[in-house]
């Protein structure tokens, strides 16, 4: 045996020093269907969905419209409730919590990116980041100087004071997901993210996601554009409400 001793870890033999990285499981979905309607007019949205997510991971999930992969992103986002099945984010069990309890997780856990930038018109982009710091009780000025800083960590520091107007489709893109990450969350969901954007703008946005998850925050992006998905760790394709593939 040489100087180098070996443990033997399950089926594989790891060298013991080079200690495998641990990822805990962020998200886990258990059975998960979603059903709209009753009687005869039922769809089901999602067909008992389990999937696992580790902490830090980076995944696309992609589909046609109506694959449930937008369904999916709403449950993940703690925006909807399954009808069936259990989903647990960070090991807490949020699929029957109340909605005043979500509406804490939302604000503090998860960031949102959307194609529609959603930013408030009359307001800049240092206070459309601002703004969910409000709601989570940060005081007045470490939310200014958090909000400089989310801004300037996607190349906006000087266009703070700038309403939505006056910025380009890119620069809005990176206003809100300056204000999604403003938090510190620890899952970020962005739904057809680029799905506005030219090419070119579409490079500098993916650029900033992949930074982000360098940092060791875990992306689920939701989109149908092969060149976005590519980007990402692991896919997971959708097809009538099941998972059709899943591969890293």
């Amino acid at each position: 045996m040489t100087s180098e001793s070996l443990s033997i870890t399950g089926n594989a033999l790891t060298s013991s020093n080079q200690k495998p990285k641990y990822h805990p499981i962020i998200i886990r979905l258990e059975e998960i269907s979603k059903i709209y309607g009753i009687d005869n007019t039922k769809v089901h949205a999602l067909n008992n969905i389990n999937v696992t997510i580790a902490r830090g991971e980076s995944c696309a999930i992609m589909g046609a419209s109506g694959s449930g992969k937008s369904t999916l992103m709403n449950i993940i986002g703690c925006l909807d409730r399954p009808t069936s099945g259990r989903y647990y984010l960070e090991n807490l069990d949020v699929s029957a919590l109340p909605e005043s309890e979500l509406a804490i997780i939302r604000n503090s856990k998860i960031g949102f990116v959307f194609q529609q930038f959603h930013l408030l018109p009359q307001m800049s982009a240092l206070e459309n980041v601002v703004l969910p710091m409000i709601y989570a009780g940060v005081p007045s000025q470490e939310r200014r100087d958090r909000a400089k800083i989310a801004l300037e960590r996607v190349g906006l520091g000087n266009r703070l004071h700038n309403r939505p107007n006056q910025l380009s489709g890119g620069q809005q893109q990176r206003v809100a997901i300056a204000r999604a990450i403003v938090n510190n969350p620890v899952l970020l969901l962005a739904d057809e993210p680029t799905g506005a954007l030219d090419s070119q703008t579409t490079q500098e946005i993916l650029a900033i996601f992949e930074e982000l998850h360098h940092t060791g925050i875990t992306v689920i992006t939701v989109t149908h554009e092969s060149e976005v998905a590519s980007h990402c760790q692991r896919i997971i394709r959708f097809r009538d409400g099941k998972i059709d593939a899943n591969k890293s």
